[in-house]
């Protein structure tokens, strides 16, 4: 195929079919790594899903701040921020007055 003889709507599509043809073969490999994987896993009596958490540790930030008036609730400062400590903000007060 010589490609200076394609226009240029040729070679643009062109490039399109090659990109999805890598794409559709990366896809396939994929799953046959993934199916080949979950057959191990199978024969070795786990999921793959139980291999993949291993050794993962979620960190678990402490809380900062309870709520005055009920202490079951708390916020770590990070994340969305609860009503509560809208609530304070709103009435005057500020996140220090919930602080731990």
């Amino acid at each position: 195929m010589d490609l200076n003889t394609l226009s240029l709507k040729e070679l643009k599509k062109l490039r399109k079919d090659v990109d999805k043809t890598i794409a559709d073969f990366e896809n396939r490999k994929k799953r046959e790594a993934l199916a080949e994987l979950e057959k191990k896993a199978a024969e070795m009596g786990f999921s793959l899903s139980e291999l993949a958490n291993v050794g993962k540790v979620k960190k678990v930030s402490p809380p900062k701040y309870r709520n005055p008036a009920d202490p079951d609730q708390t916020w770590t400062g990070r994340g969305r921020i609860p009503q509560w400590i809208k609530d304070i903000e709103a009435a005057g007060g500020s996140r220090d007055d919930a602080l731990i």
